[in-house]
């Protein structure tokens, strides 16, 4: 059992160069019900899978500034001086990190495996990595569990960002996890699969990238305000999805893809019911064409409105040509079986 610990306020040290890298993740079931107020009151329940796709981070120390560079993104900003990491629109994560382990001037540089807006978690693993490779700049030591705390921390209180923890934790751990969440407590208990079926899972396992999501705080924000009035349908679709994580638990100790679909499937249901704009025009027609071709089930990866959706299929290279036909890019999906990694 672990809380998010306190973040470092400490004076900028003489940095060493340091690299980071860190997975981005499925969220096979559960997903919101690790974002407050629900974590808090009724407690939630997420199983995620971190995948080999990874958010880097580079430290190079030394200069005249602080230059923070998002290669994906396609942004830099250069920055006279530490005290000029204040809140900002342009690059609030590296900022916030900066701010919480300040490293001196020199430049941090970031890029991501994931497309943008993937829904794969990504911002969740760039925390990671940020902290991870700021740490190791630093000289300094955490283990796995003191790095997903401050990663949450970082996002949530320095960065302002609204969501939940499971990202975080996904990234540091890796691997497969029952990630359960009553505020500030998290409780993490890896989940040790056969593993012929982790094999027959990632083979069946399409992966597809729809466009970047028009998701956003704001719909966290409303779903979330909705649940406090007590709406009984975003409430009824949250108990859902925490019944799903359950549920998928057992698919997956259990060793059964059908199972596993179908829970998959009752999932995206429960998604969809929370807010209207959650199943974009492009995520409808290709839910329908996968399910044409005779897919266990499927659902968007993360929040939804966008980016990633994911199927199982006991044809997936069927699966594939059909996610092709209907023009959404496929992405490859390894299990990684590790979490972040400095050096």
């Amino acid at each position: 059992m672990t809380a998010s610990p306190t973040a470092p306020r400490t004076a900028p040290v003489r940095a060493t160069r340091a690299e980071a890298a860190a997975p981005v993740r499925l969220d096979l079931a559960g997903g919101w019900t690790d974002v407050p107020p629900f974590s808090a009151r009724e407690g939630g329940l997420v199983v995620a899978a971190a995948i080999e796709l990874f958010a880097h981070a580079v430290i190079e120390p030394g200069g005249d500034a602080l230059r923070l560079i998002s290669e994906d993104l396609g942004e830099r900003l250069d920055l006279p001086a530490v005290a000029a990491l204040g809140v900002g629109d342009r690059l609030p994560l590296h900022r916030a990190g900066l701010r919480m382990l300040p490293v001196g001037l020199g430049t941090l540089l970031t890029r991501s495996g994931a497309p943008a807006g993937s829904g794969l978690g990504s911002s969740g693993a760039l925390d990671v990595a940020l902290v991870a490779v700021l740490t190791r700049a630093r000289g300094e030591s955490r283990d796995a569990h003191e790095i997903a705390g401050l990663a949450c921390r970082l996002e949530a209180v320095e960065a302002g960002i609204a969501g939940g923890r499971q990202d975080q934790y996904s990234a540091a751990l890796g691997g497969f996890n029952r990630l359960a969440f009553h505020d500030p407590e998290v409780r993490v208990e890896p989940l040790d699969l056969d593993p012929a079926f982790l094999d027959e899972l990632e083979r069946c396992t399409v992966l597809c990238y729809t466009g970047a999501s028009r998701f956003s705080g704001a719909t966290i924000t409303r779903v979330m305000a909705a649940y406090e009035r007590g709406d009984e349908r975003v409430t009824s679709a949250l108990l859902s999805l925490l019944e799903s994580a359950y549920a998928m638990v057992e698919a997956l100790r259990a060793g059964d893809l059908a199972r596993t679909g179908e829970v998959l499937r009752r999932n995206w249901a429960a998604q969809q019911a929370l807010d209207p704009g959650m199943c974009t025009p492009e995520m409808a027609t290709l839910a329908r064409a996968m399910d044409a071709a005779g897919v266990l089930g499927g659902k968007a990866a993360g929040s939804g409105a966008g980016g990633s959706m994911f199927f199982l299929s006991a044809d997936p290279e069927r699966a594939r040509d059909v996610a092709r036909a209907a023009g959404v890019a496929l992405l490859p999906l390894r299990w990684a079986r590790e979490g972040v990694r400095a050096w």
